[in-house]
């Protein structure tokens, strides 16, 4: 899995658990989903990815654009 797909799925599975939280928890959830819906627009526009960064100092030697 690309440096790419992985970034995706993790903002999918993200936006997943934070709506059935708002749904089951509390509406505040909402916010989460909101802020990672900024992160993707604002990584579209300026090409940096704070997920990338984080996941190369993690286990991701080589990284593809966010």
């Amino acid at each position: 899995m690309t440096m790419q797909d992985t970034i995706r799925a993790i903002a999918g599975t993200f936006i997943l658990i934070s709506v059935a939280l708002s749904v089951w928890v509390n509406p505040n959830w909402l916010y989460f989903t909101a802020f990672v819906g900024a992160n993707l627009l604002q990584s579209a526009f300026t090409k940096w990815c704070l997920m990338e960064d984080i996941l190369k100092q993690t286990f991701y030697k080589k990284a593809d654009a966010c």
